[in-house]
């Protein structure tokens, strides 16, 4: 039997750049401590989610891959002897910025990167100001853990990355959100574990937590938590977490029940490509 012990975590912002870094050490710490060979962290997870309004000024969180906040998780992988999916607010170049997780292996290894590809645009979650698409697939990490990928919150809605993903022969994708009450929360419910059973591999989905009144007024959004592990068949791998505490949310995941679902449903087998003739149209 091959088991993985994996964490996500769900976080509120603390006010400030370095203080949601050094909290993000800790927290990485004491997973490890408790046996955790991968994490991911929450999307954006060392700012506030400026996505709430439309202001140059949250530019400044942008940071190259590699850069400053990656290296210094770098080592902090290599020390823990852990697997980081790092979402950070990426510059390629001047006033092109990605929406980006960053994999690093358990070695300290900077992996490579996932662009959130499908940007939102709608109140308080104005994100085609800040990034632009993805342009660099649907890459799969060969970790020292397992196959990882990465799809980031408004991804979720859409089913072609995560099949992308699967075709890609994923292990575990890591979803790292900011979601809020409304529209959202049935969708939350639904797709992760949807996404978990279409595609046959384990779902790590993690959502902030709290509102930043004091960097957005009252209208800021409200992150309801609920962080959750899905297996490949569509269960919830125990508990969801709180709507409104932190919490490192640690699960064991077994891997060899991947190819006992892929060997029961044989869905890679039985799909149909060459029927599906809208899919790829624009």
């Amino acid at each position: 039997m091959t088991v993985v012990r994996a964490a996500i975590t769900q976080v509120a912002w603390t006010g400030d750049k370095e203080s949601m870094i050094a909290k993000h050490e800790e927290l990485a710490r004491q997973a490890a401590a408790d046996g955790v060979q991968i994490i991911g962290f929450q999307e954006l997870f060392y700012g506030p989610y400026f996505g709430a309004v439309q202001d140059q000024k949250y530019y400044q969180y942008v940071e190259t891959i590699p850069g400053p906040t990656v290296e210094r998780f770098q080592a902090l992988a290599r020390e823990l002897h852990l697997v980081i999916v790092l979402p950070i607010y990426e510059v390629e170049n001047e006033g092109e910025y990605y929406n980006t997780a960053a994999v690093i292996d358990a070695d300290g290894t900077l992996l490579g990167k996932y662009r959130k590809h499908h940007i939102p645009n709608l109140p308080a979650f104005w994100e085609k100001f800040y990034f632009r698409p993805g342009n660099a697939g649907y890459p799969v990490f060969q970790t020292a853990v397992g196959r990882v990928g990465v799809y980031i919150c408004y991804d979720r809605h859409f089913p072609e990355g995560w099949r992308e993903l699967g075709l890609g022969n994923a292990q575990i994708v890591f979803n790292p959100s900011a979601t809020k009450p409304g529209l959202s929360n049935r969708l939350w419910e639904l797709e992760q574990p949807a996404a978990a059973a279409a595609n046959q591999y384990f779902v790590a989905a993690n959502n902030r937590i709290g509102q930043e009144v004091e960097e957005f007024g009252e209208d800021a959004p409200h992150f309801y938590g609920s962080s959750y592990f899905v297996d490949p068949r569509g269960n919830f791998v125990g508990e969801i977490a709180s709507q409104d505490k932190e919490e490192i949310v640690i699960r064991d995941l077994d891997l060899d029940v991947l190819t006992q679902v892929r060997n029961d449903w044989q869905f890679y087998r039985d799909r149909r490509p060459d029927s599906y003739a809208k899919v790829t149209l624009p």
